[in-house]
């Protein structure tokens, strides 16, 4: 049975009345280090202003459990941390709840919040907590004084020996295949619009097929390269930034044709916890935790008074800016994600690449 939510305290300059210690509120993420950096950024706080237990569910990719939820009418998690083109796809399907912006905490100086998120960070449904990047890392005990550089290097087996780790899905590999083949990164999805370039995304990853290792959870790149397995991943830029800062692991990241995106927070009709799972969506996308997540991973905040905010890592001596996906320097070749294309095409697109993979 659902609890009346009654809270008693102000949070994020908006007043709400509650009896908060029998509440919770079930949040389903990605496991790893991106878990903690939530855990520390926005559960703990969270849980210390109001009094309402946070429990943390990790997932491979977290949209499969909510559908599943959905599909079976059998609502279980609270707030889901998704990527964009499942947002809009499950909010079309009217699984998520509508969000208004005018409820969210303005900025620090009064800047209402659908003006300080950046672009693309609000959805009907939705509310974006980071840009995060898909990116090449290697390990640099495996190729001497020649470095690879670009993404091209990545399908060059000749001079940059070893198994590659590639993720199980097109989303992730056929851009990657045409940035390598010099399609611009502004052309991809004209691109992958026609049958044509399809086909050469596939005849690119036909070139490295004998030397992929397939990886499907977001802690699996990272093992393959310390594990050498591999010799070069692509995989989340903060994962290997916590590997290769926190673990000290001989890594370097390749920023080239990395594929930015971003990660949302949604609520599906029928939680079991719909007050306190706004009370927290709202509490972990203000300004200030935001930023703070950025201590503990190297993932760009949402909104745009987050940035002056974001300094040192945890350890209190690595400056964040050279390690975030958000970089200038890095933007210039970046692929930026296209949810509507997603949202359109990913059927299509996965049963093609599935059937590849088993060719």
């Amino acid at each position: 049975m659902k609890k009346t939510l009654i809270l008693t305290t102000a949070l994020c300059g908006m007043a709400f009345t509650a009896n908060a210690q029998d509440k919770e509120v079930n949040v389903v993420s990605w496991g790893g280090a991106y878990e903690k950096s939530q855990v520390e950024a926005y559960n703990k706080p969270f849980e210390a202003k109001t009094g309402i237990k946070v429990n943390m569910i990790a997932a491979d990719n977290p949209a499969t459990p909510l559908k599943a939820q959905v599909e079976a009418n059998n609502i279980t998690g609270d707030v889901f941390d998704i990527e964009v083109s499942d947002a809009i796809r499950l909010c079309d399907e009217g699984a998520l709840v509508e969000i208004n912006p005018a409820d969210l905490p303005a900025a620090p100086d009064g800047t209402p919040a659908a003006e300080d998120f950046l672009d693309g960070a609000l959805r009907d449904c939705a509310v974006a907590n980071i840009f995060w990047g898909t990116v090449i890392a290697y390990d640099k005990t495996k190729f001497g004084d020649k470095a690879p550089k670009t993404a091209a290097d990545f399908f060059d087996t000749t001079n940059f020996p070893g198994k590659r780790g590639l993720p199980k899905n097109p989303k992730r590999t056929l851009y990657l295949a045409l940035i390598a083949d010099g399609v611009p990164p502004d052309q991809i999805y004209e691109k992958l619009g026609t049958p044509e370039g399809v086909d050469q995304a596939f005849a690119k990853l036909d070139t490295i097929k004998k030397d992929v290792v397939w990886w499907e959870a977001g802690a699996q790149p990272v093992q393959l390269l310390a594990d050498g397995e591999v010799t070069m991943a692509t995989g989340y830029n903060g994962r290997f930034f916590d590997a290769m800062v926190a673990e000290g692991k001989p890594f370097e990241i390749i920023w080239d044709g990395q594929y930015m995106d971003l990660d949302m927070f949604a609520i599906p009709k029928g939680s079991p916890n719909p007050e306190a799972a706004m009370e927290y969506l709202k509490f972990a996308t203000d300004t200030q935790q935001l930023a703070e997540q950025a201590k503990y991973i190297a993932y760009g905040p949402a909104r745009k008074s987050s940035a002056a905010l974001v300094g040192m890592y945890q350890d209190g001596k690595t400056e964040m800016a050279p390690y975030m996906p958000t970089n200038p320097e890095y933007m210039t070749t970046a692929v930026m994600d296209d949810p509507e294309f997603w949202a359109d095409h990913d059927a299509e697109m996965s049963e093609r690449f599935n059937a590849w993979l088993a060719s």
